[in-house]
């Protein structure tokens, strides 16, 4: 692991580190908030999966979660949305390939090789971060926007007991049943639509649902709200009965404006679980 860059931010330490991963047959590069109190011992850890186009990079410099994270005194981890590299395949479109990894584990050609995103980011990622810095992996919670709001209630609902609470900002809520999904899971995972269900957040609340609390936020206005299918969603959670906060907000679009204007309010939610 290499050190990209260390910034002094709201008393703690906004990092961003790359290192080789065996998971996705790449380097990779990722961004960790680490609040002062690191310094005396591991803090709990929140999760942040990014969204379409993103790297690293967009949650970490304009979601404005490390203030509150130092508040709260937990460390944040802003993840890559792909692999990367001149040998990665790559589509024209915007939402397939680099910046579109969707957090699976791709099972065809020419997607196989690299894009591995779920391996690297239940396994691989938490392995090394555990080990180099001061962290309590007992202690995790996960949210992500978009895409990423989709991927954290995937990974958080097939891993029980991994993680505190899960959150999502205006989450793709069924893949199965969107644009955003049936067209990348077919190019990552194949046709056979069994193979997707592991990777519907939809379907998995109304199978396993979480054990731990839950909140998801979409905007009214939200340009991409059809995509998302936020509606699949509430009837999953009545269906199941999940305990869970599930909120349109009037008048927000999708974009980081949005997830800025809440960011307190889900670092807090967290916080409340971590620190029980």
């Amino acid at each position: 692991m290499e050190t990209v860059s260390e910034n002094r931010s709201f008393g703690g330490t906004q990092g961003v580190y790359t290192h080789r991963s065996d998971a996705c047959n790449c380097d990779m590069t990722f961004g960790l908030f680490l609040p002062e109190e690191a310094a005396d011992g591991p803090v709990p850890l929140l999760w942040y999966l990014s969204g379409l186009t993103c790297t690293h990079e967009n949650a970490m410099t304009k979601a404005g979660a490390q203030a509150w994270a130092a508040d709260q005194g937990i460390g944040l981890i802003f993840p890559d949305t792909s692999p990367r590299g001149d040998d990665v395949a790559d589509d024209d479109a915007y939402d397939l390939g680099k910046g579109a990894g969707f957090y699976v584990n791709a099972t065809q050609d020419p997607w196989a090789s690299h894009f591995r995103m779920w391996d690297y980011i239940v396994d691989e990622l938490p392995a090394l971060v555990g080990k180099e810095f001061a962290v309590d992996m007992d202690r995790q919670s996960i949210t992500g926007h978009s895409m990423g709001g989709h991927g954290a209630l995937t990974i958080a609902m097939n891993t029980p007991g991994r993680f505190r609470s899960v959150s999502a900002f205006s989450p793709i809520c069924n893949p199965m049943g969107s644009d955003w999904g049936r067209k990348q899971l077919t190019a990552y995972l194949g046709g056979t639509e069994t193979a997707w269900e592991k990777h519907d957040a939809a379907h998995l609340m109304r199978e396993k649902g979480f054990d731990g609390p839950v909140l998801m936020d979409t905007g009214s206005a939200d340009q991409f709200i059809d995509l998302l299918r936020p509606e699949i969603m509430a009837d999953a959670i009545a269906s199941r009965r999940q305990p869970a906060t599930f909120r349109l907000q009037k008048g927000y679009d999708h974009s980081y404006f949005f997830v800025a204007s809440f960011m307190e309010e889900h670092v807090a939610f967290h916080a409340e679980a971590l620190f029980a």
